[in-house]
């Protein structure tokens, strides 16, 4: 028996440890809840669920998502079973997990829909009762009349299942006189009917009841109730994965693609989904927030530099990316051996936040450095760029001066410095309303706005209205302001290296003739102004990058391309010339070796659309060189670099990079790292395919991705800048 006072030590001492087991787990909780997010479990917390009864019937695009707040995901519950099955990974987890997180990085809630047949996904999606579906559908021309669909996330075989101890069945003829029961309206349907009406008449059909999941049919097939199923090979793997009452008797089809399913309204959707499939779903080091300085940026070997879309810093120009602050950055990435790389942000207010964030490492659009900005943390470099402010009017307009201004709107964005410098003039007596504009909206679209509306003005820098009067926009400037106003670049506050070089650099370009060479191309010279605005890309999303992109979307389609990344790679191959001819001996606007393209049955390549296809074609030969069941995004860099170095050289580079301990399943900072090592001599030589110049693959696939980020990221950036853009797609809600 305890007496008192040693109960209450006791007690104390259990207290105590009580306490620190509360702090521990506090800790380590505090470390797991960022693990658990990065890894997907985010999803697991935040989807909903909900049946095809509760779903309401929603239609719109991408921007009407986000507005729900919500991304609708159409799936059997046949699916959700599979994906939760105990094993080591599924395939069908990994799609429903890839989807929730697309979700997730829009700030979008993930709601599961469940439908009860598998027949009812399609016709559910079309009524606006779900925004995708995820559940292993294959793509085929009969179901692209209907909706659209993703790049593939997974390529399949259909095979034949049978029971265990059935040997009748050893090919697809064998299923003559044979019960099959498959779900109707999928492939397997409707190749069997095909198969009935056309070669084995005594194939006997049967529908998988209502409600029937895939487990409750393989047990019925085990039992021996019917002959043969057909699944696709990623599911079966599933299953076999724990059952050994079944087995794959035969294959029913070569290879398909499996894609998620959208409607066809939609398709910038289908634009941010690729995106996310094959970019932002990448496991490269240079995606990660960095806030490094220059030193650390120099170990990377990676500049990364914010531009806003617009034709005084960064746009496309036939395929080619171009712009002021563009090449000037590009510039001071050259001079220091950097590989250059470009972020676009939706809003200028990212400009800063995105900054901190360490998403890049500068900042360019015409920026007047501010001390608001610099109490967050913000720095600026010495000017690269000095203007004087306009007021922008209709040409017709009767104003000369600030007391004219009297019952004007004039438009800018608010928290930047056209909106400071308004307030200012309303203080010293000018008399006219102030309207703020959408954060995403440039001074371009506002000067071509002022043009077409009765008493609306703006306020511009010199060098964008001169831009505009040269394209012979309406307007005109009614004054302006005395103050030369200084542009500079903006850079975290902790990064003091990096300012001293970009000081340096801008000292040293500033006002030299590779400045005012370039400032005349973009700023003073007409030809070149309305040259390059003649030829500006406005939103690639819409086609108009190259002369040829009918023909590359109808074969990308056809082979499961994204087409804008086709059309990066033509763009690196010929500059879209295709009479472009290689001192090897390539031709084409895919530059295709005559004996590649003879043995894929195309002939004479300096065709644009036998060109095309070869290119494509090849690169779809290349992609079946690698494994169904590598991530969708490092087997299309795979074969982008089998296009440029062979696929031998890619699988000495795998091999390599796993005996480096490196990840032989990923290219960026992993088989890529082992490729450059290839070119040495001490590696090359026990290489099955020998010597080869790395720094070429690594790079044509750097730079194919890069042009590609930017197709697909300039996309959608520009849409209220067309002259029939409606007045509230440009101002913002008061």
């Amino acid at each position: 028996m305890v007496d008192p006072p040693s109960k209450m030590a006791a007690m104390k001492a259990f207290r105590r440890d009580q306490a620190i087991r509360v702090s521990l787990f506090a800790v380590l909780l505090a470390a797991l809840v960022p693990m658990l997010y990065s890894s997907g479990v985010a999803a697991f917390f935040n989807r909903t669920y909900s049946t095809l009864a509760e779903a309401q019937s929603l239609k719109g695009d991408f921007d009407d998502i986000i507005r729900s707040g919500k991304l609708r995901i159409l799936l059997t519950q046949d699916f959700t079973s599979v994906v939760y099955l105990p094993r080591k990974s599924s395939p069908l987890a990994d799609q429903q997990r890839t989807a929730e997180e697309f979700a997730l990085s829009h700030g979008l809630i993930p709601e599961l829909i469940i439908v009860d047949n598998f027949s009812e996904l399609i016709p559910a999606l079309v009524a606006g009762k779900g925004d995708i579906i995820i559940n292993n559908l294959t793509i085929n021309d009969q179901r692209r009349k209907k909706i659209s669909f993703s790049i593939p996330v997974a390529h399949v075989r259909e095979q034949i299942v049978v029971g265990r101890n059935n040997d009748s069945i050893k090919r697809v003829r064998d299923l003559n006189g044979k019960k099959v029961m498959v779900n109707r309206d999928s492939t397997f349907w409707h190749a069997l009917v095909w198969l009935k009406k056309n070669k084995y008449p005594d194939i006997e059909i049967l529908e998988i009841p209502d409600n029937q999941q895939t487990e409750k049919l393989l047990d019925r097939l085990a039992a021996g109730e019917f002959d043969a199923t057909i699944l696709d090979s990623n599911l079966i793997e599933i299953y076999q994965g724990y059952r050994s009452d079944i087995k794959v008797a035969a294959p029913f089809s070569g290879k398909r693609d499996i894609g998620w399913g959208i409607r066809k309204d939609a398709p910038r959707l289908v634009s941010e989904i690729n995106r996310y499939i094959q970019l932002e779903n990448v496991a490269d080091d240079d995606t990660r927030p960095f806030t490094g300085d220059f030193d650390q940026i120099k170990k990377r070997k990676v500049l990364r530099v914010m531009l806003r879309n617009s034709a005084a810093s960064y746009f496309l120009y036939r395929g080619e990316l171009m712009g002021f602050e563009y090449e000037l950055a590009r510039q001071f990435a050259r001079y220091h051996g950097l590989r250059f790389e470009v972020v676009v942000p939706p809003g200028h207010k990212e400009l800063s936040t995105w900054l901190l964030e360490g998403k890049a490492d500068m900042a360019m659009a015409f920026l007047v450095p501010s001390d608001s900005q610099r109490r967050l943390g913000i720095d600026y470099t010495r000017p690269y760029h000095y203007a004087h402010q306009h007021m922008v009017v209709a040409k017709n307009d009767k104003v000369d001066e600030l007391s004219d201004m009297k019952r004007y709107t004039v438009v800018a964005r608010k928290n930047g410095n056209y909106w400071n410098t308004l307030s200012r003039l309303q203080r010293q007596g000018g008399n006219f309303n102030m309207k703020a504009v959408r954060d995403n909206v440039e001074t371009e679209q506002l000067i071509q706005r002022v043009a077409d509306e009765k008493r609306l003005a703006t306020l511009a820098d010199e060098h964008i209205l001169d831009i505009e009067l040269t394209r012979e926009v309406a307007v005109k400037s009614a004054f302006t302001l005395e103050e030369d106003i200084p542009h500079s670049i903006a850079i975290r506050a902790r990064n003091p290296l990096l300012k001293a070089e970009l000081d340096a650099f801008i000292k040293r370009v500033y006002r030299s003739e590779f400045y005012n060479v370039l400032y005349n191309k973009y700023f003073k010279s007409k030809r070149s102004v309305l040259k390059l605005a003649k030829g500006r890309v406005v939103d690639p999303e819409k086609g108009e990058i190259s002369p040829f992109d009918k023909t590359v979307q109808k074969y990308s389609e056809h082979y499961g391309f994204d087409w804008r990344l086709i059309t990066a790679q033509m763009y690196q191959e010929s500059g879209f010339n295709p009479k472009a001819k290689s001192y090897a001996g390539a031709k084409g606007l895919m530059q295709i070796m005559p004996r590649t393209a003879k043995s894929l049955g195309i002939k004479d390549v300096t065709k644009p659309d036998n060109g095309i296809k070869a290119g494509v074609k090849y690169m779809d030969w290349l992609r079946d060189r690698f494994k169904d069941e590598l991530a969708v995004s490092d087997r299309l860099w795979f074969s982008l670099a089998a296009y440029n170095a062979g696929a031998g050289h890619v699988h000495d580079a795998r091999r390599l990079a796993k005996q480096m301990g490196l990840d032989p399943d990923k290219w960026f900072a992993n088989t890529e790292s082992a490729m450059l090592m290839l070119s040495q001599k001490e590696y090359s030589k026990k290489a099955r395919y020998g010597f080869v110049n790395g720094k070429e693959p690594v790079n044509y696939v750097r730079e194919i991705k890069q042009r590609f980020e930017a197709y697909v990221s300039l996309s959608g950036t520009v849409t209220a800048a067309n002259d029939d853009a409606p007045r509230e797609l440009i101002l913002a809600a008061q």
